[in-house]
């Protein structure tokens, strides 16, 4: 039989789904786009359409994907131009089809089959007005997040140092790839390992935004950092460049213009990693410019300067590893909490070979996290004397 989406969210499977047979398929059939999924077995899911640019999202509760090869599903079907796997957040996986023009879901489906079940859902041509007023993300208690963090609590003058790191992407978006180093694993793993570095400091919390390999939009990694009650907030990345050549440390602050065309693009490859997620991004505001004016009229800019300064001198005298010129900015989106000193720290470029086998090395990551951590408890001496001259 046929079960519309979310059916069988109550019939508590417990086991992993798989796919099976052909897996996932994408077929054009009389004009319209059929994709096609076998699984081992019936688990909630549904399907949604989103806007600028036009997407279709279907989200599992929760599918393994296996060695799914996404970019060759998209081969030969004239109305898709790309396709993203992968975990979405934790108890959820996410397929991400982005279409060449709109589409609206015409028909979709669970049958169950002898060896599991097989979601068929089909796509046909839509105009751009009537795919406009149907796409968006359904509310869900399950996806939603808060529209508004909470004010983080009120800083303790003698309480711990509260640190949020941020390793970037994850789940669908693994970030850049290079000769099997994925982006969004390394600095995972780098940040479990500078946690444990700066607990062992003492007088130091740490909060992660993500503890695996899952999705977390970057709106949600500012409100972790609020929620928190963030001191410091430090996104970790180690990008790859598509051309030219590059290596070292770099540290990232917000700003409108960016320091250099490379920092600029950089920074809206990090930010479109939220469009290819499957993302809702259409009733967002456009904050930057707020926030930008919110950071002039606070002491959050000086103070996240001074950070990213000692941040800079602390990995050159740990590792002797940074970038040419080590301090930048961008617009990346990641930073805009006006009220917590906020930085992206570039490890290294998983495009030079030098890097890549420093970022691997544990050796050099523990150096490095020893670098951050002894830049960070010379900030906080510096900011805190600071902070007590201003109230002079």
């Amino acid at each position: 039989m046929l079960a519309a989406p979310m059916a069988q969210a109550q019939q508590g499977f417990t086991a992993l789904a798989r796919l099976t047979g052909d897996g996932v398929t994408l077929t054009e059939r009389r004009g319209r786009v059929e994709i096609g999924l076998e699984i081992t077995q019936p688990v909630p899911w549904r399907v949604f359409t989103l806007d600028d640019p036009v997407r279709v999202v279907v989200d599992f509760s929760e599918l393994d994907w296996g060695a799914t090869d996404a970019g060759a599903l998209a081969e030969g079907v004239i109305r898709t131009t790309s396709i993203a796997t992968g975990v979405y957040r934790p108890g959820w996986s996410r397929m991400v089809i982005a279409l060449d023009r709109p589409m609206v879901v015409d028909e979709a489906g669970m049958e169950t089959t002898d060896s599991g079940a097989r979601v068929a859902i089909l796509l046909r041509d839509s105009d751009a007005e009537t795919f406009a007023a149907s796409a968006g993300a359904p509310a869900s208690a399950t996806f939603d997040m808060a529209a508004t963090a909470p004010a983080p609590p009120e800083p303790q003058p003698d309480g711990p140092l509260v640190v949020v790191l941020d390793p970037g992407h994850g789940g669908i978006d693994p970030g850049a790839e290079r000769d099997g180093v994925v982006e969004a694993d390394l600095m995972l793993t780098f940040a479990r390992d500078l946690k444990e570095v700066l607990l062992r400091a003492g007088n130091i919390d740490v909060v992660l935004t993500r503890e695996g390999d899952y999705f977390v939009p970057l709106e949600e990694r500012v409100s972790i950092a609020r929620r928190a009650g963030a001191d410091v907030f430090l996104s970790l990345h180690a990008d790859a460049l598509a051309e030219g050549r590059a290596t070292g440390a770099t540290v990232y602050t917000l700003a409108a213009d960016a320091s250099d065309v490379a920092s600029e693009k950089l920074a809206e490859r990090h930010d479109r990693a939220d469009l290819l997620a499957g993302v809702d991004l259409t009733e967002a505001d456009d904050a930057v410019a707020l926030v930008l004016m919110d950071m002039a009229r606070t002491e959050t800019a000086p103070r996240t300067d001074r950070l990213a300064n000692a941040l800079v001198e602390g990995i050159h005298a740990a590792t002797q590893s940074t970038y040419k010129t080590p301090r930048m900015e961008a617009a990346f989106s990641v930073l805009k909490a006006p009220d917590i000193p906020s930085v992206l720290i570039e490890l290294g470029f998983l495009s030079s070979e030098r890097d890549r086998e420093r970022l691997t090395d544990p050796d050099w990551r523990r150096a490095a996290a020893e670098g951050i951590r002894d830049a960070l408890l010379y900030w906080a001496i510096e900011d805190a004397a600071a902070s007590e001259r201003l109230r002079q």
